[in-house]
């Protein structure tokens, strides 16, 4: 009974989760510490892992975020940053460039980037409600389906958790 509580009291905080639009980014540059600050701080309500130095420089050595500019990271770096560190643990780093390319391409970051967050946090205040996505909108239904990748790999990560506490696989022997 204790695990089904767990779960319930994970839909619930996962129902209460905020993610940052746009405009509720940080409008000037920032340091490095800064930037990790910020990001571990907005995802740590999802359970993800932290994002670290090293993982940021990774992606500005592979491009796939532009590199920092004295230093400093723009509005537009963190954004990326906050979809990478989502959608990292389902797709290769060059796919995940490729995707944010491509919803890019029919609509301006600013756009595309809360588009994606309101469709996460929708995806994440209606769990059980299935994603509708649309042969007319290929774009909004990449967005749709990579949210609701995110909310499928949170929610199978949490019961995986749950079950692994309540019972211990039996050992096979050889």
């Amino acid at each position: 009974m204790a695990t089904t509580e767990t779960y319930t009291d994970w839909r619930r905080r996962m129902s209460k989760v905020i993610l940052p639009k746009w405009t509720e980014l940080p409008n000037f540059d920032l340091y490095m510490d800064q930037v990790l600050l910020l990001i571990n701080e907005t995802l740590q309500p999802l359970g993800v892992d932290p994002v670290t130095a090293a993982m940021i420089n990774n992606y500005v050595k592979h491009k796939v975020i532009l590199s920092p500019v004295k230093k400093k990271y723009q509005i537009m770096q963190l954004a990326d940053i906050i979809v990478i560190s989502l959608l990292k643990p389902s797709y290769p780093l060059d796919m995940i460039r490729q995707g944010i390319d491509q919803v890019t391409a029919t609509g301006y970051p600013k756009r595309a980037y809360d588009s994606f967050i309101t469709t996460l946090v929708d995806r994440l205040h209606h769990l059980d409600e299935p994603a509708r996505v649309s042969d007319q909108d290929l774009s909004g239904s990449l967005t749709t389906a990579a949210a609701q990748l995110i909310v499928d790999k949170l929610r199978t990560d949490e019961l995986l958790r749950l079950n692994q506490a309540q019972t211990q696989p039996t050992q096979i022997e050889k």
